[in-house]
């Protein structure tokens, strides 16, 4: 969100030197700042840290969506000042913004309600002129950030602040509890919005493509996370804990929170906003042993190194990292590029105050096997055993097999080798990629083709499963702005339908649709039903759960 300066301003600058943008004009260096009747702040380069808001003597900056009725013409007082005067964001020149049509409005559709929906939405709902309707199958906003995120992670989860207040915008509506290509189809919105911005993310995982990948036991990481955050479409899963071991295969961000959860102190976990079912499934495991399995080595990791530095903030787990495996991560490192990357650095580093530690004392533990391939799975009725290939560095810091094999006995083996994107019904799809095709966040009629007017992608499904909520911040904005580029430029389609039936049309079509209202009714709820227990929340993980506490909210 972007501040605002508002009536009290008393323009003695004081905002302006601690602005870290250079936001916030004009400066006392500008020729009209000492005849200017007030400061302004530039919306499209403000960062939202609010440093200025300590600063201001008389309490005339306020975050946008914390304004008061009579303070609502500011936003555009704030925003007018920057079409003829030019903002400086610092080290960055920013491109002024395309001056949109006067007295025309733009209603836009955004499918999904997740991170890059949001990012796209906190964009465009700065213009007043843009309506934003938001669109989710479920009845709860947020996508992977209240679905992905881990239980134990919560301050992660801290960017629902800032979701929180795009939802309260006057320009944007929710259609949550509405499934677009069932309750409503793609064309529909196509005739009722100017705009239709697709951030659907890419919920489904990728295969191992190894022999016995199907048996039950067989755990897609996608599946587990979704279990254990209460998605109601996993509500009702059961994984099989009754085994000392689990192999985790895959070293990434989500390999190393399935990895945390399985061995973490319930009494713990049950401080978080972990699913019930999950907790009670957890309590009586008898994991005991984690076995993360790698194909590279350890400076190959695909996990952040905040994520490996808090494995060792766990009580009771020992970490057990082999000590030749970081060796020869910090031999072939140094051989591939001659110096080590500081990120790598630090990522070895960890490694090597891992293998350090003493380890045999704890009740649980996570092994890490780097340079190792699965094969196969092998199993009668369930999984019994991983087979696996070990590998080895040649020339240049490649990988490859070696002709050392072996097994390890598992009870559980969780895919964690990454997302997919599935194709959108009446989208374009590149099934090499699994990705909407698009240029500059346009959808294309196919790889390489032709835009399609009014079509806009974000997120995963724009660019494939990689990169956090920060990635997504970038790609939803990048959108937004070329949502508002071609509103700008004309060339987005003319709305067919005025979109105020929506609401009806998919009512008529069996969605028991939940508005913003409905929303923190269940928000509300949950919230409530944590207090009495330090919790943030304790979910509700089923669509008739969270349907009758929006209809009782109201």
């Amino acid at each position: 969100m972007a501040h605002v300066i508002t009536r009290p301003c008393c323009n003695d600058g004081s905002c302006v030197a601690v602005c870290p943008v250079n936001c916030i004009h004009p400066t006392p260096d500008e020729p009209d700042f000492f005849t200017a009747e007030m400061l302004y702040i530039d919306p499209e380069t403000c960062i939202d840290c609010g440093a200025c808001i300590d600063e201001c003597p008389v309490e005339a900056i306020v975050p946008d969506d914390q304004l008061e009725e009579r303070d609502e013409p500011y936003l555009q007082i704030n925003a007018d000042y920057f079409r003829d005067h030019d903002a400086d964001g610092g080290l960055v020149k920013h491109p002024k913004p395309p001056q949109l049509p006067e007295g025309q409005e733009l209603r836009v559709a955004i499918v999904g309600a997740g991170p890059a929906a949001f990012y796209a939405a906190e964009e465009l709902v700065k213009k007043r002129q843009v309506q934003v309707h938001m669109f989710d199958r479920l009845p709860t906003p947020y996508g992977l950030v209240r679905a992905g995120v881990a239980p134990d992670h919560a301050e992660t989860k801290g960017v629902e602040k800032t979701f929180a207040g795009v939802e309260r915008r006057a320009n944007f509506t929710y259609h949550l509890n509405v499934e677009v290509g069932t309750h409503i189809t793609g064309d529909e919105l196509r005739e009722r919005f100017g705009a239709v911005l697709y951030a659907v993310g890419a919920a489904h995982d990728r295969r191992l493509g190894i022999d016995g990948e199907d048996l039950p036991g067989s755990i897609a990481a996608t599946d587990f996370v979704a279990w254990y955050n209460g998605h109601p479409d996993h509500a009702d899963r059961t994984f099989d804990l009754s085994a000392e071991r689990v192999v985790i295969v895959g070293n990434g961000n989500v390999a190393l929170d399935v990895a945390r959860i399985l061995v973490s102190d319930p009494d713990d976990l049950a401080r978080t906003d972990i699913a019930d079912h999950a907790l009670e499934a957890l309590r009586a495991s008898a994991v005991r042993e984690v076995v993360v399995m790698g194909r590279r080595g350890i400076e190959h990791g695909a996990f952040t190194n905040s994520e490996f530095l808090s494995l060792s903030e766990l009580h009771g787990v020992d970490i057990v990292m082999p000590d030749d495996l970081v060796r020869s991560a910090e031999t072939a490192a140094a051989e591939a590029d001659g110096s080590i990357d500081s990120v790598v650095a630090t990522k070895l580093r960890l490694a090597r105050e891992f293998a350090a530690k003493p380890v045999g004392d704890a009740d649980r533990r996570i092994v890490f096997e780097f340079l190792t391939s699965p094969t196969a799975i092998i199993g009668a009725d369930g999984v019994e055993k991983v087979r696996y290939v070990r590998n080895r560095y040649v020339a240049g810091g490649r990988i490859e097999p070696t002709d050392e094999t072996g097994e390890i006995e598992a009870g559980a083996v969780v895919r964690s080798v990454g997302y997919r994107g599935q194709a959108v019904d009446g989208l374009p799809f590149d099934e090499l990629r699994a990705v909407v095709p698009s240029e500059d966040a346009r959808v294309l009629d196919g790889p390489g083709g032709a835009v399609i007017p009014g079509l806009f992608v974000a997120g995963w499904i724009r660019r494939g499963p990689t990169g956090g909520i920060g990635r997504n911040r970038y790609c939803g904005e990048e959108a937004a702005k070329a949502v508002l580029a071609d509103f700008a430029a004309g060339t987005l389609p003319e709305t067919t339908v005025d979109a105020a039936d929506v609401a009806d049309l998919v009512a008529s079509r069996g969605a028991n649709r939940v508005d913003l209202a409905g929303w923190k009714a269940i928000d509300a709820v949950e919230r409530a039903a944590g207090k009495g227990s330090g919790r943030r929340r304790v979910k509700l993980v089923s669509v008739t759960a969270l349907e009758q506490a929006a209809r009782e909210g109201q």
